[in-house]
């Protein structure tokens, strides 16, 4: 079986491409044993769980890489333990290519958390996120449908029409050039992870905000909030070394429909908003934000109308997908992929412990870039960075978003 285009481009975009969540449970390690049980009840029938990447059957400009199903599931295969520090376990796992020969997922499981790592050819967040559900003690099977599921016909009637301009429009943003952020000297950018428990207190005070409006998503607080974070490292963009171009922020939005919206593999499109790093105020960072989001309807539709004959003319010129992908990763193009969710499941049990945090692991991206992810779990808040920067600028950058959300909370 062939790989889509956004597959393809996965793995040929030069970088690792692996992505990640952890869940954390106290109370002591959990039984690798129970561990290994439960995944293979839940996720044995899964089709996507046990697909192996081929290599091209011809020149690799000319073919595209294909899936092959795993002749059995093996857990054990992909299921360790480990006593390794949990922001240690992600700062390797970013960074490395997972091993070829076996379907591109692995769990870990570690004194405090269970850790969930995936190629982003196979998985995308919201799989990664569904997958973890399917794990939870109480969590419903795939293929039930969830509450408020639409029926397909009556979800496609409820989109609106998108015309010429405004597929136009997302072609223009798609191609425009902006920032990169300030790093050093070629060859010497390291890869950092940090992962910073935000004060829920301080986060629910933040979410009022503006004091005059409707309050505030977790998107727009991690845009408007990162765009702070910046300012206050780098200073305002005119004194960047590239000058005032924009620095675009992209933003994963996904594309499945409500019906679908447990459909693991890759169902995300990327929406790009330039950060208002040059407003001072927080609450006026946040206000653009509002914004800027506020149009991620429609521009999605958008995408909805021209992905298809994309991916259809990338999928039969496998060399294209690669290009593709190779032009969107660079970091004037894609410079921070920025992300939030909340885990709605709550409260949520494996094996009889409760989740008290979910923790993200964003990709790695080529230097001159730093990518986000804000999770909201019961009462936690918790923000990975991802740097390919400065070593520590990962450490840097989310200290400064929760500097800036402390801003925003008394503003």
């Amino acid at each position: 079986m062939r790989l889509t285009a956004v597959e393809e481009g996965h793995l040929r975009n030069g970088m690792p491409g692996t992505i990640g969540i952890a869940a954390m449970f106290p109370g002591g390690p959990l039984d690798l044993g129970q561990v290994r049980s439960r995944v293979r009840e839940r996720w044995g029938a899964l089709e996507r769980m046990s697909l192996v990447v081929q290599p091209p059957r011809g020149p690799r400009v000319l073919c595209g890489h294909r899936w092959r199903a795993a002749p059995s599931f093996d857990p054990g295969a992909h299921i360790t333990a480990t006593d390794q520090d949990l922001e240690a376990l992600l700062s390797d796992g970013v960074r490395r290519s997972l091993p070829p020969g076996l379907p591109p997922w692995r769990l870990l499981v570690t004194p405090l958390a269970v850790v969930l790592l995936g190629h982003h050819a196979l998985l995308d967040g919201r799989s990664l996120e569904t997958l973890f559900r399917l794990l939870m003690d109480d969590a419903v099977p795939l293929g039930t449908p969830g509450p408020g599921a639409a029926h397909p016909s009556a979800t496609a009637r409820q989109r609106p029409r998108v015309g010429p301009r405004g597929v136009g429009g997302e072609l223009r943003r798609v191609r425009a050039l902006g920032q990169r952020l300030p790093v050093v000297p070629a060859g010497e950018a390291r890869p950092s992870v940090a992962v910073v428990e935000l004060d829920p207190q301080v986060m629910r005070a933040a979410r009022r905000q503006p004091a005059d409006g409707r309050g505030a998503t977790l998107n727009e607080l991690l845009l408007s909030t990162y765009a702070g974070a910046l300012r206050s490292c780098y200073g305002p963009l005119s004194a960047w070394p590239t000058g005032p171009a924009p620095l675009y922020a992209t933003v994963p939005v996904d594309l499945r429909t409500r019906d679908h919206a447990r459909r693991l593999g890759n169902g995300v499109t990327a929406l790009r908003v330039p950060l208002p790093v040059d407003t001072e105020s927080p609450v006026a960072r946040l206000r653009a934000c509002q914004e800027l989001v506020a149009a991620f309807q429609h521009r999605s539709d958008a995408h909805r109308a021209i992905l298809p004959t994309l991916q259809a003319v990338a999928r039969a010129v496998p060399w294209l997908a690669g290009v593709m992908a190779r032009s969107l990763a660079r970091p004037e193009v894609t410079t921070s992929l920025c992300t939030a969710f909340k885990w709605r499941d709550n409260p949520s049990h494996l094996l009889g412990r409760p989740l008290s945090r979910v923790v993200p692991l964003p990709q790695l991206s080529p230097p001159g870039t730093a990518n986000l992810c804000l999770v909201h779990t019961g009462d936690a808040y918790t923000l990975t960075v991802v740097s390919h920067l400065r070593a520590g600028d990962a450490g840097m950058l989310g200290e400064a978003v929760a500097q800036d959300l402390k801003a925003v909370a008394v503003s």
